[in-house]
């Protein structure tokens, strides 16, 4: 009997069987393979609660208990967040008008666009997966947002001329100051249904919703601006993708140190003795 067999035949056999001879032999001579099963062992019954404590703690669970919804199912959701961006960006473009699209070429409309699209669809795929426990993320969620906006960046100066332009900073915050409030526009849509799941990380999904906001502006910008030179769109466009996504970072982080807080005040090991 070796030591990776014992531990075959405890896995099958559980740890609480009796060992037939040659793996107790094993087991006498081998000191990992003891503390291995004094660990797999059941530990004795130690004091049990009294029935006064469990009636408190069972009050306590129900007190604040109430029906709530289902988790809608993920095509469904999936489909609901793309149409909010698709909507937020159609009504947008029909009040602003698309005059970035005459003076781009075929190639460039076709790759920004193109490329946003994309972009949309694997970041409505994670925020789907991020409020639904036990999810599995086929791009980790932390990296999505920084991973899609270096992309973007690199296909933007590729796809655009850099040219001095007058006034840059005039008509870059121009840019900025209107993508920010389509972004808060399609935020609150996004937020009410996204609240209806299970959101485990506030930061983390919070910064993808801002982030999911942000391309919604980036692409009503890409379509309605006419000043294509690449220093505005890094700047004036993308620069509202990076502000959504820090403001829902800063807003989820701030809630998450509140449940901390909250959770710790109430359920420390001082409060429950």
């Amino acid at each position: 009997m070796t030591c990776k067999g014992l531990h075959s035949a405890s896995i099958e056999s559980g740890s609480t069987s009796p060992l037939y001879e040659e793996a107790a032999d094993h087991v006498s001579h081998c000191s990992h393979c003891r503390r291995l099963l004094k660990a797999l062992s059941p530990s004795e019954a130690g004091a049990q609660p009294s029935s006064a404590s469990l009636d408190q703690i069972a009050t306590m669970l129900a007190t604040d208990l109430r029906p709530v919804r289902p988790i809608a199912a993920k095509k469904y959701t999936f489909i609901t967040l793309v149409a909010i961006v698709v909507g937020v960006v159609a009504l947008s473009v029909a009040r602003m008008g698309a005059l970035a699209i005459p003076v781009m070429s075929s190639l460039q409309t076709y790759a920004i666009l193109g490329s946003l699209a994309v972009s949309i669809g694997l970041s409505a795929y994670s925020l789907v997966n991020q409020i639904v426990p036990g999810s599995r993320h086929r791009i980790s969620p932390r990296l999505l947002p920084l991973t899609v906006s270096i992309f973007l960046m690199l296909l933007i100066a590729v796809a655009f001329p850099f040219r001095p332009e007058p006034d840059f900073w005039t008509r870059s915050w121009s840019c900025i100051r209107v993508g920010t409030i389509i972004g808060v526009l399609a935020a609150l849509p996004l937020w009410l249904v996204l609240r209806r799941g299970a959101i485990l990380s506030p930061a983390i999904t919070g910064t993808a919703i801002g982030f999911f906001a942000g391309l919604a502006a980036l692409t009503t910008l890409e379509i309605h601006c006419p000043n294509i030179q690449a220093s505005h769109v890094l700047v004036g466009h993308l620069g509202v993708v990076i502000l959504c996504a820090v403001t829902g970072l800063l807003l989820g982080t701030t809630v998450e140190g509140r449940l901390k807080g909250f959770l710790s005040s109430n359920f420390s090991g001082g409060a429950c003795e």
